[in-house]
């Protein structure tokens, strides 16, 4: 039988959360390429992305995609809801992919990193790229290298068996233009 709670236990908890709630809350915007303020913390980051290893001071608080579009001019990776939410940051962090906005550049130190900018060779696409572009697999092409970089992870973990395992697989990067079906025929075409 449910325990009852007295009404102005109710009332009282209520009240509580709205005084709470009431509380004026001050936001601060961080700007992740501002320089450093006195007293904040760096750390040593050493990355290998695409093959070369870059070595940087940086802010403790610097994520992964930061560090790659402010200090290393690597913009291939695009900046979408900074959330985690859309794929449009994904990259490939020691095989696996990753979102690249939900992780400090320090926590990768010593990573190998693979961006879009790394896939092809000169002039000879990826095969997966080719396939984007074979199948218009992309539309304003905002989302297109986190697509990409997620599907080249998809292929290697071997999670292309069907249409439908496909689209599992690519649910967490998101396409505005709806350009799906192309997505997943680039993807079931590049798969061996």
């Amino acid at each position: 039988m449910p325990t009852e709670i007295p009404r102005r236990t109710v009332l009282a908890a209520a009240g509580g959360v709205a005084a709470i709630a009431a509380v004026p809350v001050t936001l601060t915007v961080i700007d992740a390429t501002a320089a450093p303020a006195a007293g904040s913390s760096t750390v040593d980051v050493t990355l290998t992305v695409n093959g070369t290893v870059y070595r940087r001071t940086m802010e403790a608080r610097v994520t992964l995609l930061d560090a790659l579009r402010e200090q290393l001019g690597l913009t291939g990776t695009k900046k979408g809801c900074d959330r985690g939410e859309c794929g449009a940051c994904t990259v490939i962090a020691d095989g696996r992919r990753i979102k690249s906005c939900l992780t400090l550049a320090a926590m990768r130190n010593g990573s190998e990193i693979t961006t879009v900018e790394g896939l092809a060779d000169g002039d000879d696409l990826h095969p997966v790229q080719a396939a984007f572009v074979e199948h218009d697999a992309f539309q304003c092409g905002f989302c297109t290298s986190g697509q990409i970089m997620s599907a080249v992870a998809l292929i290697e973990e071997g999670h292309t068996g069907s249409d439908d395992e496909i689209r599992d697989w690519m649910s967490g990067n998101l396409c505005r233009c709806g350009a799906y079906p192309g997505i997943v025929a680039a993807v079931r075409e590049a798969a061996p």
